[in-house]
């Protein structure tokens, strides 16, 4: 397997409003998430606790999805939720705000875009670092393990070029079922406690609370089980709720300057005020 990433980021940035084209296919799992974040990248449960250790928990945001199905879902305000011996199942990625970057040679765009992205290289600023999730290392190889259309080749055909250059599926064995409860799908243990952030799922509105519970269950989880580590839960809950990192300050910040989705954008180099100027660290190069 061989890519071309350069002035690319199509696996990193929700670049739907920039075409007509029918790109919604970078979905895992048989359900409908409640929220429209696009290639909302999985993070696995040790993932998720380096995030945290590292000042990163503001960073975090959590996944959960329809379900009609009687025997694997939850009724949590009127909304039947996937779920585990009726109790909520969902995910943690990292949050994408909306950022002004001009991917693919396209002017410069409003849209979502992961908080780990700089605007002004297209690259990802934990690239390499300890904490780069293997998803990200190593996409699109699931994909290709499965045959499955790739975010390169959907680059490819709406904007030319090559992207994907060796589509030789690599050594990568996809986490599903029952392997991937607490590895990478958690299990909240209360429903009711949750109940409320249903609604905010749905409207792209959660709370630092809402986000700060899930990572909490999701890092306090047990590879196999459905069991939840108390202390490890309570020390989370309060890190993440307390996290000031300069990827969180950087989404409120783009969120309070961006117009709609889609809309023109001011030349992404105000990455370096927004992001580099607090902390942000550099990209690698290529």
């Amino acid at each position: 397997m061989e890519v071309d990433c350069e002035g690319c980021a199509g696996c990193c940035i929700d670049w739907r409003p920039l075409t007509d084209a029918d790109i919604d296919h970078e979905r895992r799992g048989p359900f409908e998430p409640l929220d429209d974040t696009y290639n909302l990248v999985p993070l696995a449960r040790e993932e998720i606790r380096g995030f945290v250790e590292a000042g990163y928990g503001d960073a975090l945001r959590p996944r959960l999805w329809r379900a009609e199905d009687d025997e694997r879902s939850v009724a949590l305000d009127g909304v039947d939720v996937a779920a585990i011996d009726g109790r909520p199942v969902f995910f943690v990625g990292l949050r994408k705000p909306p950022k002004a970057v001009g991917p693919f040679g396209t002017p410069p765009t409003w849209l979502r875009t992961c908080a780990f992205l700089d605007p002004t290289t297209l690259q990802c600023r934990v690239h390499g670092d300890d904490l780069y999730p293997e998803t990200c290392a190593t996409y699109p190889g699931e994909n290709l393990a499965m045959d499955v259309e790739t975010e390169c080749e959907r680059v490819e055909s709406a904007y030319g070029g090559q992207r994907l250059l060796d589509d030789a599926p690599p050594d990568v064995t996809p986490l599903f079922g029952p392997a991937a409860v607490g590895e990478r799908v958690f299990v909240h243990p209360e429903p009711d406690r949750v109940a409320g952030s249903v609604g905010r799922f749905r409207d792209d509105d959660l709370t630092p609370e809402d986000r700060a519970e899930f990572v909490a269950v999701a890092a306090a989880s047990s590879p196999g089980t459905l069991a939840i580590n108390d202390e490890r839960y309570e020390q989370t809950l309060e890190t993440v709720l307390t996290a000031d990192s300069w990827t969180g300050r950087a989404i409120d910040r783009w969120t309070d300057a961006a117009d709609e989705l889609g809309e023109a954008a001011p030349d992404p180099a105000v990455a370096e005020e927004i992001e580099d100027d607090d902390g942000a660290p550099p990209t690698p190069g290529w």
